[in-house]
């Protein structure tokens, strides 16, 4: 918890009856102030060492929604003595840029720097992204980008190599807890919440300081004497907030590599909460049912071969039911496959053959398992000496599959778990009686 001592002046600037939204009357007024990012700001940070050396590069600030990327952007211009300038790339098109870098030549010949802010950068196509670079090069403008992507994948190889990223991090609840502060040293009371009311709202924030100060602003339109709201009243007041997570971004990547390597890790509780996430974040269940039938083979397999048609089951029963009620048959099979031994052994055996068919060439198969439909074919041996396994007394002959001349490969190697546990002793079994018998023929 922190203490309205332990907070800055600069933050509590008296209200007006035309002040802007709380999130703008609280904006840190200096990089000490921000909370959160102490690996950037703080006294060891990137930027503050930057700040020191006066070494002031190009940055990409690579992180969430409401985290600080604009105050410092903001910060970093009047700490430089350059004039800012921001614009979005959501609503910035060429006539903008062009408009953008003809103002920073002319305050450039006047002896004065410019930052360029530019919000949401990765929406800009690569056309536009190149060309920032000759502005960027010959130091027209101080180029700061913001971003919520990854930028390895939205930005530009070129301009990625002008600019340094830095991530900033989501808001953890302490964070969070000290902005909540400021606002009650503002508003000269606290906000009208009992305690688990109080934990609830800074869970809905989920980790945007923005999103925290405008559900406490609504907060503070109540009556300063109002009775402390519960949960269901904080519930009924606020609006929920949808979890942070685009279908076809970088979020929807890490969340399926989360399921997978929870079910891989056999987490069954944790699966479950990232399967949720999914669901909860709109992605289609569809979706999650073919990474769980990939699942099945690649990472479960033959240590249980139900799992394939368990998911399969599921699926069709998804398919049927429709949501939400087919999306518990999915759950169904997620608690199967995170719960079931694991093994890689035919993902693996899978791999190792492709590799070796495509060095191999074009053997032929051994002739004895060749057809003869003609007699020219039976002239050149083929089928001579094909064992029919089942006339052996233990069903196996023990010949040799592969082309002739070609040493054999051991691709499936079974795993001592689960049902291939009893595979590995059957081929064992199988590899002495083949041993044995290629002996005797010899």
């Amino acid at each position: 918890m922190v203490s309205p001592s332990d907070l800055f002046a600069p933050l509590v600037p008296e209200p007006s009856a035309n002040a802007g939204p709380l999130a703008d009357r609280l904006r840190p007024a200096e990089f000490g102030d921000i909370v959160g990012q102490d690996h950037l700001v703080g006294p060891d940070g990137s930027i503050t060492r930057m700040i020191e050396r006066g070494a002031l590069a190009s940055l990409i600030l690579w992180g969430p929604p409401g985290v600080g990327k604009t105050t410092i952007a903001r910060l970093l211009a009047a700490a430089s003595g350059r004039h800012f300038v921001q614009i979005s790339a959501v609503f910035s098109g060429v006539a903008d840029l062009k408009k953008v870098f003809e103002e920073a030549r002319i305050r450039k010949g006047n002896g004065q720097g410019t930052l360029l802010f530019v919000d949401e950068i990765h929406r800009f196509n690569r056309a536009q992204q190149d060309g920032f670079l000759p502005v960027v090069e010959d130091g027209t403008v101080l180029l700061i980008g913001a971003t919520t992507e990854n930028p390895s994948f939205a930005l530009n190889g070129a301009l990625l190599s002008r600019c340094q990223v830095l991530v900033l991090k989501r808001l953890d609840e302490a964070a969070l807890e000290a902005l909540l502060a400021r606002v009650e040293v503002q508003a000269q009371h606290p906000l009208p919440l009992d305690a688990a009311a109080r934990h609830t709202l800074l869970a809905m924030a989920d980790g945007d300081g923005r999103y925290l100060l405008n559900m406490a602003e609504q907060l503070l339109a109540l009556p300063p004497d109002a009775p402390p709201l519960n949960v269901r009243a904080l519930a009924d007041l606020l609006a929920k907030r949808a979890a942070l997570y685009d279908k076809d971004r970088e979020e929807h990547y890490n969340l399926i590599s989360a399921l997978h390597k929870s079910l891989r890790g056999s987490d069954v509780d944790a699966a479950l909460y990232w399967f949720a996430r999914m669901l909860e974040g709109g992605e289609d269940p569809r979706y999650i049912a073919r990474r769980l039938v990939r699942f099945a083979a690649e990472d479960v397999g033959m240590a249980d071969p139900q799992a394939l048609p368990q998911v399969i089951a599921a699926w069709e029963t998804y398919e049927r039911l429709g949501s939400p009620e087919g999306e518990l048959a999915l759950a169904q099979a997620l608690v199967f496959l995170a719960t079931a031994p694991k093994s890689n052994a035919v993902y693996v055996a899978y791999g190792e053959a492709r590799r070796a068919a495509k060095q191999t060439g074009s053997q032929m198969p051994p002739k004895h398992i060749l057809n003869a439909p003609t007699k020219l074919m039976t002239e050149l041996g083929y089928g001579a000496g094909y064992a029919y396994d089942h006339d052996a007394p233990d069903g196996f002959s023990g010949r040799n599959y592969f082309p002739d001349g070609m040493t054999r490969l051991n691709f499936y190697r079974p795993v001592e778990r689960g049902f291939e546990r009893d595979v590995a002793k059957r081929l064992a079994w199988w590899a002495k009686l083949r041993a044995e018998r290629n002996q005797e023929e010899q």
